[in-house]
């Protein structure tokens, strides 16, 4: 394996590590002294449900869980939303099934508000980590390691 690349991947297990570590917090009270960049799990009872990235931690936690997020914001509230109404095959084509179209219904978006609801009580835990590089793969590696419910590599 090519020795930079290497390099990003020895970084991997010391802030899995880190992450692990932390005590976890509510995204609704984050505290004032946090990393800007990095990558964050979101969980429940010790069961990692999502692993994301962001170079505004702070700012990403909100758009995931605060109400008048759009399903454009609160991609994870949406997720959880699809799983709990059973819309889970996404459509890329305006109509039925869209995102927009789901949003309409009535069901789906008190489904959605109430995934955001939920997201607010998860444990939220993060890591500080600015290279983007590393982040990314961070990223996966923390998904793939904890198991993470609601991510997939999918490709759209």
């Amino acid at each position: 394996m090519d020795a930079k690349f290497v390099a990003h991947v020895e970084s991997l297990r010391p802030k899995l590590e880190a992450l692990l570590a932390m005590q976890p917090v509510k995204p609704t009270q984050l505290p004032t002294q946090m990393p800007k960049a990095g990558v964050y799990v979101l969980s429940e009872g010790g069961q990692a449900l999502y692993v994301g990235r962001s170079n505004d931690i702070r700012a990403r936690i909100g758009r995931h869980s605060k109400p008048g997020a759009t399903h454009r914001m609160a991609a994870f509230a949406f997720r959880l939303a699809r799983v709990e109404t059973g819309h889970l095959r996404p459509t890329y084509k305006k109509g039925e099934g869209s995102r927009s179209a789901l949003m309409e219904d009535p069901g789906f978006a008190g489904a959605f508000l109430a995934a955001k609801a939920r997201i607010c009580d998860m444990e939220l835990r993060y890591v500080e980590e600015s290279d983007p590089v590393r982040q990314t793969l961070l990223e996966v590696y923390v998904a793939v390691v904890l198991d993470a419910k609601h991510n997939d590599f999918d490709n759209h």
